[in-house]
């Protein structure tokens, strides 16, 4: 592909922001799991989305690809430009444009950070629900679609993107959706782009959702001899309506670990942490349900706190729970895998999932968001051990094979990318012609992120 002739051109706009530094390339060729090192040919800071559409413009009459890049942690290999091409960084377009108090959303560019963002809003009572862990771009957790610990009261991306704005692989430039918290106007093309991974344009503005910060918060951690009751704990919580802000699971050997990477003192066994949110009233009432059932299912240690605190050191602990597994493992790079199920098949798919890690020779903690059925394996491998890799990617694949079998899918929030891109047809069948076909409407050339969502050629 003509590449050098769109680097020339592609200079002339951006000058010095556009990089063919070594570790500008480096960087952008990197990803946090276990994905072959792919650079691309180049990387464009843009600063407004009249710049985006002229890269578009150009890298269309040149060929050349075209990937999106955020904060660059997903899990999937959404970001790496295996085919070459240029990576459009929106590390630079990171401002929060408006804020609408009254009507509870905000408009921002694709590079501002759940946490900037969160920090803006900060003077308002408001704030952004949405917490996938890490730090992430909120225009890179719009492509993948992202989730997180609360979701499970807030909703996904999906749930809580009104609009944007994207350019297409042409260069033209849509708007989708409206501030309006709800519209019958036309196909759902917000809902189109919300989980593409790039594939159909590059987004360039979103109108987001907003939240009220709750009068209390109150948050807990318990522990449990096995995971089934853990588990069933969590599916009976679901069943009697209890509105939970987060729940999640770790189990043994995530605690050990999350001990170790932070200084805390888990139990080395299953355990629940939880949060809610709500009145003090309503807080109480729902902490005091949950408790009974902890019990009822054999808990114990149940911890309370309402501290701030104390809950950020939770969460905070929770949230290095990848970078601690790793560690666990000195050295190791991971296959980080997600499924999700209906909630009522949750115990015998972590139950499964269990039994399958422990009969084979790598590591594998179990952690997630399992009050939506979605939870994930850290499957710790050897960098260039082939043998472990494939051991890995052997207990992935049983894994989907299990969700799709219990009616769930592939992947609850890591996305599709390049890692279960062979999953697509099972799940879908000919739906994913479909895909296909709205890919070659919008994307004729492929050049928006080739090689990811798509049946490839």
């Amino acid at each position: 592909m003509p590449v050098p002739e769109a680097l020339t051109a592609l200079a002339k706009i951006l000058g010095d922001r556009l990089s063919r530094s070594k570790s500008d390339l480096d960087l952008h060729g990197r990803n946090e799991t276990y994905f072959p090192f792919a650079p691309p040919d180049a990387v464009a800071y843009p600063e407004t989305t009249e710049e985006v559409a002229a890269i578009a413009r150009i890298c269309a009459q040149h060929d050349c690809p075209m990937t999106g890049w955020g904060a660059g942690t997903s899990l999937e290999g959404h970001a790496l430009p295996v085919r070459g091409g240029i990576s459009v960084d929106f590390s630079r377009m990171n401002r929060v444009l408006q804020v609408n108090p009254q009507d509870m959303d905000c408009v921002v560019q694709p590079g501002v950070t759940r946490e900037a963002l969160n920090q803006e809003l900060r003077a308002t009572g408001l704030f952004f629900p949405v917490d996938p862990g890490a730090n992430a771009s909120l225009g890179g957790m719009a492509c993948t679609r992202a989730s997180g610990t609360t979701a499970v009261r807030y909703g996904t991306m999906r749930d809580n993107v009104l609009g944007l704005e994207a350019v297409l692989a042409d260069g033209r430039v849509i708007r989708t959706g409206t501030r309006a918290r709800k519209s019958a106007a036309g196909y759902d093309l917000t809902g189109l782009f919300v989980g593409a991974e790039g594939t159909l344009g590059l987004i360039t503005e979103l109108t987001l959702k907003l939240q009220g910060q709750p009068e209390a918060i109150s948050a807990a951690v318990c522990a449990f001899d096995e995971i089934g009751p853990a588990v069933e704990t969590v599916i009976e919580t679901i069943q009697m309506g209890i509105p939970m802000a987060r729940i999640e699971f770790v189990d043994a050997a995530t605690a050990a670990a999350v001990n170790a990477y932070s200084g805390a003192s888990f139990p080395e066994m299953p355990h629940l942490m939880v949060e809610f949110h709500g009145s003090e009233a309503g807080v109480a009432e729902q902490a005091e349900s949950f408790g009974a059932l902890v019990g009822e299912h054999g808990g114990h240690g149940f911890d309370w706190s309402s501290r701030p605190e104390d809950r950020n050191a939770l969460w905070a602990m929770r949230h290095n729970a990848y970078y601690a597994c790793l560690a666990a493992r000195k050295g190791a790079t991971a296959l980080v895998t997600d499924l999700c199920v209906p909630i009522s098949r949750l115990a015998e798919a972590v139950e499964e999932t269990r039994a399958d890690i422990a009969a084979a020779t790598i590591p594998g903690p179990i952690l997630g968001h399992v009050g939506d059925g979605n939870f994930h394996a850290i499957l710790l491998v050897e960098p260039g051990n082939t043998a472990e890799l494939d051991e890995a990617k052997a207990l992935s694949h049983r894994m989907v094979e299990r969700a799709l079998r219990m009616g769930g899918t592939a992947t609850g929030e890591h996305g599709i990318g390049m890692g279960k891109l062979g999953y697509m047809d099972k799940e879908h069948g000919a739906a994913w012609d479909v895909m296909g076909a709205l890919k070659q409407a919008l994307d004729p050339k492929d050049l928006m992120n080739p090689g990811k969502m798509v049946r490839q050629g």
